[in-house]
């Protein structure tokens, strides 16, 4: 029996995907085997030694103390994509937003104190004018970072009529081929935004994309261009965004993330942080994590890992057993070494490593015995080994 314990409160169809025969999901264990959360604060330090696998309902996973668990060898997941669809959705409300006069439009409606019907008519006919904006179709969308949001939002706006621009430095093969081939591919962001009417960024937030948006970049934008961030607020400098705005380099700021410095200034529309806050969205995340939870808790298989290199193979027969260590020279042959003085034929195996973690699925004639198992565990820099079934 698996224990998985939730850290926030998840969908019911994630939950659900749980078999009860062999999982018991809960918000308190004293051993859980696995955590999955959404935006639960999770220091490594707050996760017991029994704890084999995180994951998040959701693509961020700056709340979950990621180096920390890879040096345990425990992989983190994270579900990319599966609110694809709820952020797009939300980007083309701020393009639109952006683009006309609807809030300002609305705010001034609620403010008229006119009772008589025909006296409103004339008043709104009379000063409609002031609101008048610029459609979507003919203009540049700049679109930074090109996977599952990024290509659904650029396939968007093409049918919206508008050009599109990408770049995406890290373009893997997989979201190269779900891009639309009639965005423009851009070699630096610069000319990006030189070119752009509005720029929409979907990167994750890493040391090497915080406060990528800064002063220097926003000076490099058309005058008047529309910045878009539905990402993570870290991506952006806010004070180069508001310096930006008040020099009217920058025509207005649309986010997801309000911030002391970014409240009640003109041109700037900060959202709840509500880009997945769709029913579907959870449902997607919370199924896609604990799928992921439960192929890796029963088989070993790693797909979705923000820590682990992606790594699925297919049951042989016989008897499974996966190992962790350090990505180092020759540790494959002394495990293997191990299994052949206990006389244990192997049928399969895979292994493949990611930065300083090397991770290994081993399926095996017969069960290895305990000993075998903590012979393996003493090699120097194996980090895990788990028996499999």
């Amino acid at each position: 029996m698996f224990h998985v314990q939730t850290l926030n409160q998840i969908s019911v169809a994630g939950l659900d995907r749980f078999p009860r025969d062999r999982y018991e999901v809960a918000s308190e264990f004293s051993h859980p085997d696995a955590i999955l959360l959404r935006s639960h604060k999770l220091p490594a330090a707050d996760a017991g030694k029994s704890v084999l696998a995180v994951a998040r309902a959701g693509a961020g996973v700056n709340n979950i103390d990621v180096p920390a668990f890879t040096q345990r060898g425990v992989p983190v997941f994270n579900t990319p994509g599966a609110n694809a669809n709820a952020v797009k959705e939300l980007v083309l409300a701020a393009l639109l937003l952006g683009s006309r006069g609807i809030l300002s439009g609305i705010e001034w409606v609620n403010s008229l104190d006119i009772g008589d019907a025909a006296e409103m008519h004339r008043t709104v006919e009379a000063e409609k004018k002031r609101f008048k904006g610029h459609e979507l179709a003919g203009k540049t969308l700049g679109v930074v970072g090109l996977g599952a949001i990024g290509s659904k939002v650029a396939d968007m706006a093409l049918s919206l009529g508008m050009n599109v621009l990408g770049y995406d430095p890290a373009l893997s093969v997989e979201a190269a081929w779900r891009l639309p081939s009639r965005v423009g591919r851009m070699d630096n962001l610069p000319s990006l935004f030189a070119r752009s009417d509005f720029v929409t960024l979907h990167l994750p937030l890493l040391d090497a994309t915080r406060d990528l948006v800064n002063a220097e970049l926003l000076r490099q934008a058309r005058p008047g261009m529309k910045l878009l961030n539905f990402a993570r607020d870290g991506i952006v400098c806010e004070q180069s965004v508001v310096d930006a705005l008040a020099s009217e380099q920058l025509g207005m700021y649309l986010c997801d993330f309000p911030s002391p410095i970014l409240h009640g200034r003109d041109g700037v529309v900060a959202m709840p942080h509500i880009g997945a806050s769709t029913q579907e969205s959870e449902d997607n995340c919370a199924v896609m994590a604990a799928d992921q939870l439960m192929d890796f808790l029963e088989h070993g298989n790693i797909v979705n890992s923000v820590n682990f290199p992606t790594l699925v193979l297919e049951r042989a027969g016989g008897h499974r057993i996966s190992v962790t260590n350090r990505n180092v020279p020759r540790m494959l042959g002394q495990v293997l070494a191990v299994l052949s003085d206990a006389n244990i034929n192997v049928l399969d195996m895979l292994n493949k490593s990611r930065d300083e973690i090397a991770y290994n699925l081993l399926d095996l004639e017969v069960a290895p015995d305990e000993a075998t198992l903590d012979r393996i565990r003493a090699i120097e820099g194996v980090v895990d080994v788990r028996a499999l079934g």
